[in-house]
């Protein structure tokens, strides 16, 4: 039988506490009655951290997907009262897009359930071992700028 892959079991334990934190996430977006898809969140709070209202253009690169993507996103959020289409002023062609109240309600909600998730995942570790974790991920996130990704 051959050894463990230590980086195959990292991996592996990586993506299972990324599950378990989308999975209490979840859980505390139900029981605060918020229906909104994980990609939806991902638009809001891209809308919300972009300097002035963007264009759907620099949506989709921020997201990194096609320009049609973020068109059914925002159709999505726009039909909920989310977020709302504006024109341009220097350009009515350009359509640009904007937090409502409800919108920046959602993502007080959002911050508070990845919160409390957080809270739930990080429960069996102190505050050291915390930011110890917290250290390890930021040399994590921080690497990846630059660097390509590798098959499989």
């Amino acid at each position: 039988m051959p050894a463990p892959d230590p980086d195959g079991v990292l991996a592996e334990q990586l993506l299972r506490l990324t599950r378990r934190i989308h999975r209490s996430q979840k859980r505390q977006l139900e029981s605060a009655e918020v229906a909104i898809t994980p990609a939806q969140s991902r638009l809001l709070r891209a809308v919300a951290h972009h300097e002035g209202a963007p264009r759907m253009a620099d949506l989709a690169a921020r997201l990194e997907v096609v320009p049609r993507a973020i068109t059914s996103l925002v159709d999505g959020l726009e039909a909920s009262g989310r977020v709302r289409r504006v024109a341009d002023p220097a350009n009515r062609r350009v359509v640009r897009i904007e937090l409502t109240e409800a919108g920046r309600e959602t993502l007080r909600t959002l911050r508070g359930a990845r919160r409390a998730a957080a809270e739930d995942v990080l429960a069996p570790l102190t505050k050291e071992q915390r930011e110890v974790l917290g250290g390890l991920l930021s040399t994590l996130v921080d690497g990846i700028d630059g660097v390509p990704e590798r098959g499989c």
